[in-house]
């Protein structure tokens, strides 16, 4: 049975909240983010003596008037911010778990709707090997994204995917112009700290979302078990085992995926980027407005 969590009342339920930068920002004019810089808005902002080879059409004569000095009005400014959202479409997304892979591109859905909704620009990046594909292309207003969302929910998700890789080879990446987003479980051997990195070095805000089903927290599995990788090439794989599962493992198991998480958030912290590890038992919007509220990627 196919799971979708994407409906007219998932998405009103969005509509109070935004999306906001953490740093200033060097998007296009006509956004809703207010930078430091000063602008053309109708929002009066402060004064400064006047310069030669200002716009004498900004002078205050009351002022003026007041003080026998010219002082220009200064305005904020107001920013578009393009939004980068880099879905994970590796089998371990999806292959086993139709769940975990509706709640992934349910997650992707919502954040672009907050994007296009507070008149910022979205883009999908579908990460399959070790590439991204970009099949709808910059994604501006409501219309064209409810387009692309119904693509989305058919998506494929195979094979295994170079993280570091198919972000590094995105083109067109920006500077400086917003957010961008990688959702996957980051249950890889490929090294996604190189895509973090990257966008750091872009000055893009990055948020890693890590998305676990809850077998993936808590498998309740015990006894003798053929353990396959959803990734793996074929049976002789290396990454495929059988093995007795032991309630020491299982608590090992345990220990070593809390210091795993914890791993990426701390690489996270040291890069200035948020980190939210969720369970796709956990309705999406809970998500949204408790934890992305608590790392200030949401207002």
């Amino acid at each position: 049975m196919k799971i979708s969590y994407l409906n007219d009342a998932f998405f009103s339920r969005l509509e109070t909240l935004a999306l906001n930068l953490q740093a200033n920002l060097a998007g296009f004019f006509g956004g809703k983010h207010l930078v430091k810089t000063y602008g053309q808005t109708v929002e009066f902002a402060d004064y400064r003596e006047y310069m030669l080879g200002d716009d004498i059409r900004r002078i205050d004569w009351n002022l003026f008037s007041r003080f026998e000095k010219y002082f220009l009005k200064l305005f904020t400014d107001e920013r578009q911010m393009h939004v980068q959202i880099f879905l994970d479409c590796s089998a371990s997304m999806g292959q086993e778990s139709p769940q975990k892979a509706a709640y992934a591109v349910g997650f992707a859905a919502a954040l672009g709707f907050l994007a296009v909704h507070n008149m910022d620009k979205v883009s999908f990046k579908l990460m399959k090997g070790n590439r991204c594909e970009d099949p709808f292309g910059t994604i501006v207003g409501k219309t064209t994204f409810f387009r692309a969302v119904g693509q989305l929910e058919n998506l494929e998700f195979t094979d295994d995917v170079d993280l570091g890789a198919a972000v590094t080879n995105t083109p067109d990446t920006g500077s400086n112009d917003g957010l961008s987003v990688i959702i996957s479980d980051f249950m890889t051997e490929s090294d996604w700290r190189k895509a973090v990195d990257f966008l750091r070095y872009k000055k893009r805000q990055v948020l890693l979302i890590q998305v676990l089903t809850p077998d993936e927290v808590d498998p309740a599995v015990e006894g003798r078990v053929h353990l396959l990788d959803a990734e793996s090439l074929g049976m002789e794989d290396p990454r495929n085992m059988k093995l007795r599962v032991t309630r020491g493992m299982q608590l090992a198991y345990q220990e070593a995926l809390a210091d795993f998480r914890e791993g990426l958030k701390s690489f996270c912290n040291s890069r200035e980027a948020g980190f939210l590890s969720v369970v796709c038992d956990r309705s999406i919007e809970r998500t949204l407005f408790g934890e992305l509220l608590k790392v200030g990627i949401a207002s």
